[in-house]
């Protein structure tokens, strides 16, 4: 059990990192967060509910969003409807607003889907925050993206969890910004899964570029190494070193019925 002043000590990080902009909450228990990339203590985390998203604060877009989900969670009722992207207030740090995307050609993209929230009302709330929403392009958004996003529900019942890691590629950011914030357009957008099944850890990437050019999912997979090389990110850290590699070099197609 914790003691009073360490109590307080992590109340007053809580209190310091709130009025840096940035909401994190410090890890005072022994659970293994194997969704959770590499971070910094100086990263914006951001603890939503049932996801965790580490904000951009030059890009004003998500670096990445992070979260496990379960078969039960996949195959939730609640609806979408009436739901729609705001600022979150709580987190004080610049954001996109309504303005930025109206107008642009650009659609509000979730990086933790609402179809992935459906066993929570609040959850789903939490999904339309703007710091949880890139530029994405429209027919990407309703056609390989959501393809996808559908794949992975798929395999979260099917294995009964999923871990995955989502966000965007900016590269050499070839569509700009938008709105009066300046809102970095990405190049393209990214998943990492990982899942244990049969005593083992099983992983898969998949790069899809921000474009209407419909990919499918076998010309958009790739190793979790090769996605680490393009996004400088270090995904699954939590992993055990001694099977990590191989997990994040192999892609075993007949495994996640990739054709």
């Amino acid at each position: 059990m914790m003691s009073r002043m360490s109590t307080i000590f992590i109340i007053f990080i809580c209190i310091l990192q709130t009025l840096a902009g940035c909401i994190s909450y410090p890890d005072t228990g022994n659970e293994v967060r194997m969704e959770l990339p590499s971070h910094s203590d100086t990263d914006c985390i951001i603890e939503y509910n049932g996801y965790t998203v580490s904000y951009d604060e030059a890009a004003l877009i998500p670096a990445w969003v992070a979260y496990e989900l379960t078969a039960e969670e996949a195959n939730g009722t609640i609806g979408r409807s009436g739901k729609n992207f705001r600022p979150d207030d709580k987190v004080k740090v610049i954001q996109a607003d309504n303005y930025d995307y109206r107008g642009s050609g650009w659609s509000r993209g979730h990086m933790a889907p609402a179809g992935d929230f459906k066993w929570n009302d609040d959850a789903m709330w939490d999904t339309f925050f703007y710091t949880n929403c890139c530029p994405q392009d429209e027919k990407l958004n309703k056609g390989s993206w959501n393809v996808l996003e559908n794949k992975v529900r798929t395999w979260a019942q099917q294995f009964g969890s999923i871990f995955v890691v989502t966000g965007p590629i900016v590269g050499q950011n070839q569509s700009g910004k938008i709105g009066t914030h300046q809102i970095t357009v990405p190049d393209a957008f990214f998943k990492a899964l990982l899942v244990y099944k049969d005593k083992a850890y099983h992983g898969i990437a998949f790069l899809i570029f921000n474009n209407p050019t419909t990919q499918r999912l076998p010309e958009s997979y790739l190793s979790i190494n090769e996605l680490e090389k393009l996004s400088g990110l270090d995904f699954f850290p939590s992993l055990d070193n001694t099977i990590e590699e191989n997990v994040e070099d192999e892609v075993d197609l007949k495994f996640w019925n990739i054709r």
